[in-house]
């Protein structure tokens, strides 16, 4: 498909070709999903919906739940005042969910339509019965990315339900960033073996990764509760997993609430784990249990096993930058070379951070923010690699360029089964190494000749 990419490159400002990134909303409804009870509802047209819902439905093969406004050339005109005070009386009425959260689109945003207003009349008028919960994000899609739409729904969540007594409970809260269930699972986890009472929110694990019991649930068991939400603003300190995911709304908490924050990259790979654990023991005032300390020393053997093979392979990284700085890092620390890094989400903090992690590896290295998978198919053409390590659009560049691939991060939807595989802590870091190795091992079976063509490695 991709054969034809010249390799000469041109500079483009206002164009963008096979972007590297989603949409605002798509973001936002992943963060809504992590609230307990709660429906999504996208203001806007019926088409923006029903893709939104289909992308996440294709990532995680799981039924994606949403409502919409469903706006016609009338909405358009007069505005989607009317369309959303029917649509909550609707869903109130059918679906009766604890809380609703409403995400914009382009179309509602370029008209200007003011959901605070709009809701509280609706609260005025009985629409929204008595205990129920309606919050709203601002995500136009013209601007950010899909993470960008993630971190506002996030931020709103601190504004509209965290709340202050004065009294400090016992507990920390934990941002985690746009990771997978099973991400959120294995960093809950690690706070249990630690013993850090947490509030971890968003959490889509027991959502998007429910177990198969025969029947539909509208509203699964997980997802952070509105109760425990609301304690947020008694916590003792908060923990941002990666900046553009998560730093927003620990600031809006430290700005309500006074709850202090730290910001920590995604815990991706040996470095930023140890940061993530030493965080935590510096709360808890214990070293860590013998069993994370077990499965740091794993990590450590697997990529000591495995450093003949990774040891300067050249390998090109695309993906959400949260995502990509950490795994840039993870590369280095396995002895890899970087040489291509790019991200479609806006951000020149972006490329500080990832230059000066490759500055004593390949400062010659290519890094981007706002960048598309088009500028990196060109790069691959002019300085080959080893490894590509990408979403699954990143495949037609492996396959044009017959370059080995490893799928990582949003969205996979060519491979069931990954959302179960957490890729952050030591554990996710071991995932990695053998999905790194694996590529890189089938390259070589796949290209040696009869009398090279090993059993033993």
């Amino acid at each position: 498909m991709l054969h034809h990419t010249p390799k000469e490159i041109h500079e483009r400002k206002a164009l963008r070709v096979n972007p590297a990134k989603t949409c605002q909303p798509i973001g936002a409804l992943y963060a809504a999903l992590g609230i307990h009870g709660c429906l999504p509802h996208s203001h806007g047209s019926q088409g923006c919906c029903a893709y939104h819902r289909s992308h996440l439905t294709r990532h995680y093969k799981e039924p994606v739940m949403a409502s919409t406004s469903s706006f016609t050339e009338g909405a358009a005109v007069f505005g989607g005042g009317a369309n959303l005070r029917q649509a909550l009386k609707t869903i109130f009425h059918v679906y009766d969910p604890d809380v609703v959260a409403v995400h914009t689109t382009c179309l509602s945003e370029t008209i200007g339509d003011d959901i605070p207003t709009i809701v509280k009349q609706a609260k005025k008028d009985g629409i929204v019965p008595e205990g129920k919960i309606v919050i709203h994000a601002n995500t136009p899609s013209y601007v950010g990315s899909h993470v960008t739409g993630y971190a506002n729904m996030c931020r709103m969540m601190v504004h509209y339900l965290a709340e202050s007594t004065g009294e400090r409970k016992n507990q920390i809260n934990v941002l985690p960033g746009y990771v997978e269930p099973s991400d959120m699972r294995e960093i809950k986890r690690l706070l249990a073996v630690m013993g850090v009472p947490a509030v971890l929110f968003p959490d889509t694990s027991d959502v998007l990764d429910r177990p198969q019991s025969g029947r539909f649930e509208m509203y699964p068991k997980g997802g952070v509760t509105v109760e425990a939400l609301r304690s947020t603003g008694d916590s003792q300190k908060t923990l941002a997993l990666g900046r553009f995911a998560s730093e927003e709304a620990a600031k809006m908490l430290q700005t309500k609430a006074e709850v202090p924050y730290a910001l920590l990259d995604l815990p991706i790979g040996l470095a930023a784990t140890d940061r993530f654990v030493e965080a935590l023991v510096e709360l808890t005032g214990e070293e860590p249990p013998a069993a994370v300390s077990d499965e740091r020393g794993r990590l450590l053997d697997m990529i000591l096993d495995g450093q003949q093979y990774l040891y300067q392979k050249k390998v090109a990284v695309a993906g959400d930058p949260d995502h990509v700085i950490a795994l840039t890092e993870f590369l280095v620390h396995m002895g890899m070379v970087p040489t291509h890094v790019i991200t479609g989400t806006p951000g020149k903090s972006f490329e500080l951070r990832v230059k000066g992690l490759l500055k004593e590896v390949n400062p010659q290295a290519k890094v981007k923010a706002a960048s598309d998978l088009f500028e990196l198919h060109q790069w691959l053409k002019n300085e080959p690699v080893d490894l590509l390590v990408a979403n699954t659009y990143g495949k037609y560049i492996a396959r044009a360029e017959d370059i080995p691939f490893v799928r990582f991060g949003f969205p996979i939807l060519d491979r069931p089964g990954h959302i179960y595989f957490p890729v952050v802590g030591y554990t996710g870091g071991m995932r990695l190494v053998e999905k790194i190795l694996t590529a890189l091992l089938d390259r070589i079976d796949r290209d040696a000749p009869e009398e090279k063509f090993e059993l033993v490695m």
